[in-house]
């Protein structure tokens, strides 16, 4: 992960977000979750959105059941003052157990390109946004 500038609010964006990534390779949920706001807002492609620590804590635990997943490539970029930034990346994943409404997991592995957008606010994430493509995933695990 690049992250050029080393002070300001652009360069806090970058190190939180930094953080936030290093502890979703790590497997590490309450990482993740210390980036986060209390009442932060998740929105994941193709399904509902989600508000609160709690409900993002869930997702998580959801898919650490379903899949193993670690993400490669990541390029971090953030607005001068801090407040949105994205990330695009390339996720390695297994597809370990069954998730509902999706083809039967037997160990399937995949590369899929992604991206995220977030919102910050008060130096913690307020709004993750995931986008994916589903039919890429559906293919590489049913092919």
């Amino acid at each position: 992960m690049s992250t050029t500038p080393t002070n300001g609010p652009r360069a806090a964006t970058l190190a939180l977000l930094t953080r936030y990534y290093d502890a979703f390779n790590k497997g590490d949920s309450d990482g993740m979750l210390a980036c986060l706001t209390d009442d932060v807002i998740h929105d994941v492609n193709q399904g509902e959105r989600r508000i609160g620590l709690d409900k993002f804590r869930a997702f998580n635990a959801r898919m650490d059941h379903h899949y193993k997943e670690r993400l490669e490539g990541i390029v971090l970029m953030a607005s001068e003052d801090g407040s949105r930034a994205a990330a695009e990346f390339n996720v390695h994943g297994t597809y370990l157990n069954t998730d509902a409404g999706l083809p039967d997991a037997n160990g399937q592995t995949y590369v899929l390109p992604a991206g995220t957008f977030f919102a910050i606010r008060d130096g913690k994430i307020a709004r993750v946004t995931t986008y994916y493509n589903l039919t890429d995933w559906i293919a590489q695990v049913v092919g």
